[in-house]
């Protein structure tokens, strides 16, 4: 079964730093797109960032020039480095990853459990 496992969240102060890692494991065949959204109580999920098998990016205004996504196919992980962390960024941030458990499948949405990010100001 496939599990997406995030970790690095925590606690910061404003200004600072931190790096999310999504390890991948189980059975498949393929990964294609894989990213990050973020959630807070009482609004939708939305998307942070996002990256392809190539290496194309794809981010949310809001976090532009300070969050970078990068993934490492080899060990079927991929990482959010965000800079400059304001407190509109705390969030619960899940790994979202584009799994083809087959050949013959398509690709579905597989999600983490999620990552407390918390700025302090």
């Amino acid at each position: 079964q496939v599990q997406l496992v995030e970790s690095g969240g925590g606690l910061v102060q404003a200004g600072g730093s931190l790096r999310l890692s999504c390890a991948v494991s189980g059975s498949m065949y393929s990964i294609n797109d894989m990213g990050w959204y973020r959630q807070t109580a009482g609004k939708q999920r939305e998307l942070v960032a996002t990256i392809t098998t190539r290496g194309t990016t794809n981010y949310a205004d809001s976090v532009k020039g300070r969050f970078t996504i990068a993934r490492d196919n080899a060990k079927k992980t991929v990482y959010l480095q965000m800079n400059s962390l304001k407190p509109e960024d705390t969030a619960i941030y899940y790994c979202n990853a584009e799994i083809k458990e087959y050949y013959f499948t398509a690709a579905y949405g597989h999600w983490g459990r999620g990552t407390q990010v918390t700025v302090s100001s």
